[in-house]
């Protein structure tokens, strides 16, 4: 601390001593100036810190000494610690655990200094009423506790009420609670804001369920900078997607999900492959969450369709759902079994692999093992065999 107070009156010396101060008799001087600047900066780091507060934070909380000073000189003018005494209790009162007191106040530590009944107490039971209640809801705040710093009456209820019209979940309000878990910040928002983005929105075709679906999954984006979002709309056009198409919105989803360079990247790893970028745009519009899918699954996938199983490209390109399948999971072991009932002369007519991935577990258990008892232990095990392999080990 010492080398920290008395540093800049040693470059003044400095300063002196190889005369780059100006003349003393200047008006005003340089180096007095800067000595007065150097006198404020000692008494601003000589200025002690509200003890009371200080000791209350370090013996109560647990906070580091270094911590409770830095909040205490941010509210000095509290020459008690009986109002954090107070929010304290009532949050304990509430169910919040320690850990998430110590957390919420870290965050945001003027919540200490607020009016119980007249901030804290309206703003937490609103919260309640959404759901949010017991560990939930400290959980919720010790992660989000600017949410206490916003106007109830402007904010928080307004842009409540916009959120739950969009889910349409105006009875559970399941889906807002998600919502806010995901992307608390959009409640300091602007309701007008909001309204704004979703309107845009809306001009665009998404509206309904598909407008609900976006905000669950992306809540970021009703908060986001209306030039941000029409950027993203722009590149989505760019590839193709017309605002009509119902996938418009999951490409949408998918482009505010990655950056340019994750999807020049996925690009480049079909373009590896054999695919021309044409294609790789065609896959696209077909199944957009293929982009999202690591770079590792979509490698192994087209390397076990095009090698393996002999598909041509083409196949791929048409239906490139496919490679959002579990290779090691779903692919594989419905592979093996086809195999071994083709070896077995069992099948009159062999499927197509397409909807045979496209069966639910229980579909494909009944089609293809549970028909055959006389073999159902082999194909069992070729079934399930990587998972037998997993527990051996």
């Amino acid at each position: 601390m010492k080398m920290r107070i008395f540093q800049p009156f040693s470059l003044l010396l400095h300063l002196h001593e190889i005369k780059i101060s100006a003349n003393l008799n200047s008006n005003p001087p340089i180096f007095f100036t800067l000595l007065s600047l150097t006198s404020k900066r000692f008494s601003s780091l000589s200025a002690s810190s509200n003890p009371t507060i200080v000791e209350y934070l370090t013996q109560t909380l647990g906070f580091p000494q270094i911590l409770a000073n830095s909040i205490s000189n941010r509210f000095r003018r509290p020459k008690s610690a009986e109002n954090p005494k107070l929010v304290v209790h009532f949050l304990r009162d509430i169910g919040f655990s320690e850990g998430q007191i110590r957390t919420t106040v870290r965050v945001a530590p003027q919540i200490l200094f607020a009016d119980i009944d007249k901030t804290l107490k309206p703003k937490l039971q609103f919260l309640q009423q959404l759901g949010l209640v017991g560990a939930d809801l400290g959980k919720f705040i010790s992660y989000n506790s600017t949410v206490l710093n916003v106007s109830l009456e402007k904010k928080l209820i307004p842009c409540i009420e916009i959120l739950k019209k969009t889910l349409s979940d105006s009875e559970s309000n399941g889906d807002l609670v998600r919502v806010l878990r995901g992307c608390a910040w959009i409640l300091s928002r602007n309701p007008n804001f909001l309204l704004s983005n979703i309107d845009f929105l809306e001009s665009c075709g998404i509206v309904g369920s598909q407008l609900s679906m976006l905000l669950m999954r992306q809540p970021r984006l009703f908060a986001s900078k209306q030039s941000t979002l029409k950027d993203l709309v722009s590149r989505v056009v760019d590839m193709g997607f017309s605002i009509e198409s119902r996938m418009f919105v999951h490409a949408l989803y998918t482009i505010s999900c990655l950056n340019d360079k994750t999807i020049r990247k996925k690009f480049e790893l079909f373009q590896s492959q054999g695919f021309t970028e044409q294609e790789c745009i065609e896959m696209f519009k077909r199944a957009p969450a293929l982009l999202r899918a690591s770079e590792e699954k979509l490698k192994l996938g087209m390397e076990f369709y095009m090698n393996t199983i002999k598909f041509e490209r083409t196949l791929l390109v048409h239906r490139p759902t496919i490679l959002m399948n579990s290779i090691k999971d779903r692919v594989i072991p419905r592979y093996r079994v086809l195999q071994i009932l083709k070896s077995k002369r069992l099948l009159k007519k062999e499927p197509s692999f397409f909807k045979v991935l496209d069966l639910t577990d229980g579909e494909f258990l009944d089609k293809f093992i549970s028909r055959f008892p006389d073999d159902a232990e082999e194909l069992l095990v070729g079934y399930k065999g990587h998972i037998l392999q997993e527990v051996d080990e």
